[in-house]
């Protein structure tokens, strides 16, 4: 059986040494390469005394900072991935509650990271870490001691109170995820990722974990790239990169400023995305775009080891409805239970719980968080058996298929009425010359406000949202922004916007 997620590099790694894995463009890494400089690095920590405990790889996006993270965990550690974009202030309240011993860095970022590393720990340059002699000898020995709930990383998500939650995932998890998650893209050695999320995101994972099991090849897309559209597709015609699994906002770029018209991913066979809901308006573009591609809805929470539901698109949509995010992955076990705690009848909307070996190990250092949100299955009275309550609102369709509908702080109570800030939302981006939306609710004033990006009029998008909506659902205000501001992982940011906005 397998145990440790290294498994997949070290079998590749014989397979296909001289394959590409892992590239930005300009520099790479084969298989051969990355699995001699992870090993040595593995060899490197435990020479220094490393043991079962976190590692900050603190470098510029690279991929040498993917190596480095495999690196950790050959030491029988778990990484915990910080890089160059990410904000100072955030960065101090990691280190502030990991108090790492060991963090891995470049040239870039060493200063940086001898400043906020605690007093005794160990900053390593990268290359002179992967320098160090490989002991055959002490790698053995910590695989053999492993356990596949042995937790492999730790991502660091926004936390409600602005502490960030660091939620940490076993082996056991990422492997059930990958190989079910390879089945539904079909991930073969042909397959060539983009990767367009930070790698401080779980999202990345997907790639990451893919190629290393399958031999695939990941360019890490420069993140300039995304303010440049055309330069973007151009960069993935030119590595002809087949798959991507992209946050909605990232493809929405490229089409709400048709670019697909002229300038077309002609490699394109695989287009996952999630993050948010796609507007069915500009899917629409690239399902007329790339005919002949597969697009996958993903679906699930950093909590439950990244995606947990998928849904393919199979049908047309009508402008005002939404993908489903379908069905859950195997061996992953979906809930929809109601206030009460009862299950959700079809049509009626609930809370989105997850259990399986999808659940992470929680968050690190922090039993109280876990334990409001990783509870007891309401509906299993006969012996212990967790589910993440994720706070998302869904409800089954006139098809069986899961609908997403919003957060469950999104729900707000207005003229009497219990509104879904989300529905507005869908409503308002099938508006013409709507690119974007997000809708705030007002507690004070008690009042909605629409927020969007485009090229129509906010007199005229007011007229079609009360042709659309009932009269308490129309927002009392709507404002246009030159762009929503967005989290760095691409999903809109809420808070910075209502701070923008509301008076």
């Amino acid at each position: 059986m397998q145990t440790n997620i290294l498994e997949y590099l070290d079998a590749t790694a014989r397979r296909v040494p001289e394959k590409l894995a892992f590239s930005n463009g300009p520099e790479g890494l084969t298989f051969r390469e990355g699995h001699t400089q992870a090993r040595a690095i593995g060899s490197g920590l435990l020479e220094l005394g490393a043991a079962g405990e976190p590692v900050v790889v603190f470098m510029e996006r690279h991929p040498k900072m993917v190596a480095g993270f495999f690196g950790v965990v050959y030491a029988g550690c778990f990484y915990v991935p910080i890089d160059g974009e990410m904000p100072s202030f955030r960065v101090e309240l990691i280190f502030q509650q990991l108090k790492p011993r060991f963090v891995l860095c470049d040239e870039k970022t060493r200063e940086q990271a001898q400043s906020l590393a605690p007093q005794g720990a160990h900053v390593l340059p990268y290359d002179q870490l992967a320098a160090s002699a490989i002991n055959e000898d002490a790698l053995v020995r910590v695989r053999r001691n492993a356990l596949d709930t042995d937790p492999i990383y730790i991502v660091f998500t926004s936390g409600s109170t602005g502490v960030p939650k660091g939620v940490a995932a076993c082996h056991r998890s990422v492997l059930d995820y990958i190989e079910r998650l390879d089945e539904v893209l079909d991930v073969t050695e042909d397959t060539i990722f983009g990767n367009q999320t930070p790698l401080y995101f779980d999202a990345c994972l997907k790639e990451l974990y893919s190629t290393i099991r399958c031999g695939s090849t990941t360019y890490l897309i420069p993140k300039q790239l995304f303010s440049f559209p055309v330069k973007l597709v151009e960069y993935l015609n030119e590595y002809k990169i087949n798959t991507v699994c992209w946050v909605v906002s990232a493809l929405t770029m490229i089409s709400g400023f048709k670019v697909l018209d002229k300038h077309i991913p002609e490699y394109f066979h695989t287009v996952a995305f999630g993050s948010e809901v796609f507007p069915i308006k500009q899917f629409k573009l690239w399902r007329a775009a790339l005919p002949n591609a597969r697009f996958i809805n993903l679906y699930g929470p950093t909590e439950a080891t990244g995606m947990s539901c998928w849904y393919e698109v199979d049908r047309e949509f009508a402008d005002d409805e939404v993908l489903p995010i379908g069905r859950p992955f195997p061996n992953t076990g979906l809930l929809l239970l109601t206030e009460e705690d009862r299950p959700a009848a079809p049509g009626e909307p609930g809370e989105i719980c997850l259990r399986g070996t999808c659940l992470t190990l929680g968050y690190y250092g922090d039993f109280q968080r876990t334990n409001e949100v990783f509870v007891q299955n309401p509906l299993n009275k006969a012996y212990p058996e967790l589910v993440y309550r994720t706070g998302d609102i869904g409800k089954l369709n006139d098809r069986g298929e899961l609908v997403f509908l919003t957060r469950k702080d999104n729900q707000i109570k207005h003229m009497g009425h219990r509104i879904e800030l989300g529905e507005i939302e869908v409503v308002a981006a099938a508006g013409e010359g709507v690119r974007g939306v997000c809708c705030l609710y007002e507690k004070e004033k008690k009042r909605l406000i629409l927020c969007y990006e485009g090229e129509c009029e906010a007199a005229g998008l007011a007229r079609y949202l009360r042709s659309k909506l009932p009269a308490y659902m129309v927002p009392n205000r709507i404002v246009p922004v030159e762009e929503l501001p967005r989290t760095p992982n691409g999903k809109l940011d809420r808070r910075t916007l209502a701070a923008q906005v509301i008076e």
